[in-house]
């Protein structure tokens, strides 16, 4: 077997448990384990901004470590983290135990991109780079689209499911001895942070706007529907199944770059975001639309994501993980200042202003070039 094959295999399912799992599968459970634990809204956006600060801590921790330490440690650094925070959500018996766990199992996000970007580096030949990078990002979809359903049919066993989740990890902590190389070329600027070039500057405004906009759906997708369709949790657990699971296709991201280039591919699935959005977002959407808007956007970001991928480890071919890192750190930072401002216009305006604004940052984002 090629190591294109194995290791991307790996690393998409890696993802796909330190994201669905550990990081988004949470949100799914949480009315079950507020009827059982009596979280407090304090409580519950202390667990939100941890989350945040747990990710960028651990995405810079992870491209420091990977260069001086290799992937094979860091990824198995991501399982473990994974595993041992969902042991703790499965055991929890107050909430202030249930924050520290939750926040610990989703700072496995940010530990293991890096260290795949730097084993594809290493081991995989390089016309193949880009498709394998591109398929383990997707790998973010798989997670979502499998926790949705685990979430409808075991909500109430969410101890049961959480350890399921953890034992799954477990194993994908031993597979690292097994898929992961041990080292890969180590760069002696791991404890500096790279020059800033044009294409980095480039790379960190589009991949900003493109995370704020995202908060329209990832953040507000549930409530949008809410308003405009009087969905409940059920048919917003679809729009989420819908999301992940049109992200898969996200993997073939590498392989369109390589054939059509990175501007034309950015525009297009920023383009096809802005529909997406539109689509879950407008007042006068139906069902059927809030659905397919939904399966845009989620091959969209899943795409975009993996074109800002792309584009920081070419940027910093000599230091994969650290490109990686800057794009996708950007992005939670677009994320988190997204959020509180569409709010703000859904409270000061309408969903309609909210909307619209944050579809017109990520077309705006498409002026940027790599």
């Amino acid at each position: 077997m090629s190591p294109a094959l194995y290791l991307g295999g790996f690393g998409f399912g890696l993802i796909a448990v330190c994201y669905g799992f550990a990081r988004f599968a949470f949100g799914l459970f949480l009315p079950q384990i507020d009827a059982t634990l009596s979280l407090s809204s304090t409580l519950s956006g202390l667990i939100s901004g941890g989350s945040f600060l747990g990710y960028c801590v651990a995405i810079l921790l992870s491209a420091y470590l990977t260069e001086r330490a290799g992937p094979r440690f860091v990824a198995l650094l991501a399982a473990l983290v994974a595993a041992f925070g969902m042991v703790g959500i499965a055991f929890a018996n107050s909430p202030w135990w249930l924050a520290a766990a939750v926040m610990l199992a989703g700072s496995s996000t940010g530990l293991a991109s890096p260290p795949m970007a730097a084993a594809v580096a290493a081991i995989v030949e390089r016309h193949r780079q880009s498709a394998t990078n591109t398929v383990i990002n997707a790998g973010t979809g798989a997670g979502v689209v499998l926790s949705g359903p685990v979430a409808l049919l075991m909500g109430e066993q969410w101890r049961l499911a959480f350890a399921g989740f953890a034992a799954i990890a477990f194993a994908f902590a031993l597979l690292t001895f097994f898929c992961v190389p041990a080292s890969a070329n180590r760069s002696r600027d791991a404890a500096r942070l790279p020059p800033l070039t044009g294409a980095l500057k480039r790379l960190i405004a589009a991949s900003f706007l493109l995370g704020a906009a995202s908060t329209a759906v990832w953040s507000f997708g549930g409530q949008l529907v809410a308003l405009s369709l009087d969905w409940g949790s059920f048919g917003a657990g679809l729009l989420w199944i819908a999301i992940g699971a049109a992200g898969m296709a996200g993997a073939a991201a590498g392989s369109l770059v390589e054939r059509f280039g990175i501007n034309r591919v950015h525009r297009v699935f920023l383009a096809a975001l802005v529909a997406g959005t539109l689509m879950v977002g407008m007042v006068n959407t139906t069902p059927m639309l809030a659905l397919l808007g939904g399966a845009l956007f989620g091959v969209a970001y899943i795409t975009v994501t993996g074109v800002y991928l792309v584009w920081g480890v070419k940027a910093l071919s000599h230091r994969p993980a650290t490109g990686l890192m800057v794009g996708f750190l950007t992005i939670a930072i677009g994320q988190t200042a997204g959020a509180p401002v569409f709010g703000l216009l859904m409270d000061q305006f309408s969903a309609t202003v909210a909307v619209a604004s944050f579809a017109a940052l990520a077309a705006v984002a498409g002026l940027a070039r790599a």
